[in-house]
């Protein structure tokens, strides 16, 4: 088979001197580099003991909202779930008694309201679905844990605190 080009590649290799048959220069090079990355700022944030600080646009764990009386703001309108790409969003609606008049806001409410936070892709189109502004992405971030049920997050988790009557 004949090459392709005329042309030949010459290569010469010319002896090596003694340090560098004992391999010192580049012993002395990875060692120098070693040595300079002590001087180095830390790159790593030792998390949970220093948090580090998010942008203004950072999406953490969701939460319900309550409004101005503490009743929950979720009317079980069903946008949240409609508008999530990942399915990650389950709820049941119910009809509020009269004498859950001071627990929730409407006469419906989602008597269960879940999301898998492994489903859950975190783009916020949730929040811009809500029509009553009951749903955030302004908690911290999702803990780790080891099990896959642990990540099914109920109304327990998500719903803010009842605010104290005075």
């Amino acid at each position: 088979m004949e090459p392709l080009t005329s042309k030949k590649k010459v290569l010469e290799q010319k002896p090596l001197t003694l340090a560098e048959r004992m391999y010192l220069p580049a012993i002395a090079k990875g060692l120098s580099i070693t040595m300079s990355h002590f001087f180095k700022k830390e790159a790593t944030i030792r998390y949970p003991e220093v948090e580090r600080e998010f942008s203004t646009n950072f999406r953490g764990m969701h939460s319900l909202k309550r409004d101005e009386e503490g009743r929950e703001r979720c009317t079980a309108c069903g946008l949240c779930a409609l508008s999530c790409p990942a399915e990650a969003i389950t709820m049941i609606a119910a009809e509020r008694k009269p004498e859950e008049k001071d627990i929730y806001r409407e006469e419906k409410y989602a008597s269960v309201y879940e999301i898998n936070m492994l489903r859950c892709i975190f783009c916020g189109l949730c929040e811009e679905a809500c029509p009553k502004e009951a749903i955030y992405l302004d908690g911290p971030i999702v803990p780790s844990d080891y099990l896959r049920k642990d990540f099914i997050y109920g109304k327990d988790k998500l719903v803010e605190p009842p605010l104290n009557k005075k």
